[in-house]
């Protein structure tokens, strides 16, 4: 846990779940700039934020903590930021209700008076949230994005300028940027390009030629990346009644690979990103076949989980936080797998070779057996004794 310091007050803050070898901070220099604007101290006029406001991607809810007094709303892609602004709320003697939280699959505000946007790390996802709140932007809405440099680029303001109005950019303060924006006296109401489907390649298994539902924002969203479509060509071949979980889904393929392959199976999609559940349902809905069983969660990994229920887990783990490299995500992935796993349940997992996941695996399973691998990728599998 950390202590952002604004002129106001003192925050005390932290990512979710909370974990102590955890090296990074709930926020960055971006949101610090950005709360130094919205309160006039880098000699701008104060922000009037009396008005509706809404906060999209707020990594962690340090600007939704912030402004709580203000009673924003809160729209986010993920599972985990939410719960991380509930536990940043309460940590700091907020009310529970003092910030609406949204995802970015509920309809969002009718009126938006102040929009304070956290740049994503997916420009589609940028997209796919400007796009669906310009009819709720008007002319006197003061539209704010903030990020670090690495984060802003040409094809971010266009993004900004194309869907909502004329955008500029600040001079950069502790490596990091702010984005203002004028909207247009007539906010664009076309709908978002999303979500995005392709068919997937002819040796991919069960799920061979089948088309594939991307929502915006999701890892690889317009083809298969070449990680799943390694592990695709090495899972396992199994029948017989069973419980699958594809974790971490994404889209889904691996699940619906499963499940195409073993009728018997039923089959978990979880993920902490709503539109990865979003677009695993709907893959799985327009391909799996009649009367195949299907659970789709948005959470925190294997959490909610009963014990010793599981037989099958397919993993393919994020190794990244946002923009910064960790192995933290696929820890607590391998973790929460084995504990939901039977005696003699397998968890598979691919990965690129460089992480040594293998070691990982060996200390939480006490086994791991490499079952292929190329000079970029391996799958491995784990079983629990």
């Amino acid at each position: 846990m950390n202590r952002l310091t604004t002129s106001g007050a003192g925050y005390d803050l932290a990512r979710f779940p909370e974990d102590p070898r955890d090296p990074f901070r709930a926020w960055d220099a971006a949101d610090e700039y950005l709360l130094r604007h919205l309160e006039g101290i880098d000699g701008a006029k104060p922000v009037d934020l009396s008005g509706s406001v809404v906060v999209v991607g707020d990594r962690w809810g340090a600007l939704s903590t912030v402004l709580a007094g203000h009673r924003p709303v809160q729209i986010t892609d993920s599972y985990l930021a939410q719960r991380a602004t509930a536990a940043n709320l309460e940590r700091n003697g907020a009310d529970a209700d003092a910030v609406r939280l949204l995802s970015v699959r509920d309809t969002p505000p009718e009126r938006v008076d102040v929009l304070i946007v956290r740049v994503p790390k997916s420009l589609a996802l940028l997209e796919d949230q400007l796009y669906r709140l310009a009819p709720a932007v008007h002319p006197g809405t003061v539209v704010i994005g903030t990020g670090m440099v690495k984060e802003i680029h040409t094809s971010t303001l266009k993004l900004f300028e194309r869907i909502l109005g004329p955008t500029r950019t600040s001079l950069a303060v502790k490596k990091a940027r702010l984005i203002h924006c004028t909207p247009d006296q007539a906010p664009v109401r076309t709908p978002s390009p999303w979500p995005h489907r392709y068919e997937l390649p002819d040796d991919v298994g069960a799920v061979a030629g089948r088309t594939v539902t991307n929502h915006a924002g999701i890892f690889c969203a317009e083809r298969l990346d070449i990680g799943t479509r390694f592990f695709l060509k090495h899972l396992p071949v199994r029948g017989g009644p069973e419980r699958v979980v594809d974790l971490g889904c994404g889209n889904g393929v691996l699940g619906l690979s499963a499940a195409l392959a073993n009728p018997e199976a039923e089959v978990t999609f979880i993920d902490e990103s709503y539109q990865a559940v979003a677009s695993a349902e709907a893959t799985f809905r327009a391909n799996a076949d009649a009367g195949a069983q299907a659970r789709f969660v948005v959470g925190d990994g294997m959490a909610g989980t009963e014990p010793a229920s599981v037989d099958l887990v397919l993993n393919n783990p994020p190794f990244h936080s946002h923009q910064a490299t960790t192995d933290a995500t696929a820890r607590n992935m391998f973790h929460a797998a084995r504990a939901a796993l039977r005696q003699g349940g397998e968890l598979w997992v691919v990965g690129n070779r460089h992480l040594g996941y293998h070691t990982q695996l060996r200390r939480t399973f006490g086994n791991c057996t490499t079952v292929a691998g190329d000079p970029k990728f391996v799958v491995l599998r784990a079983v629990k004794r």
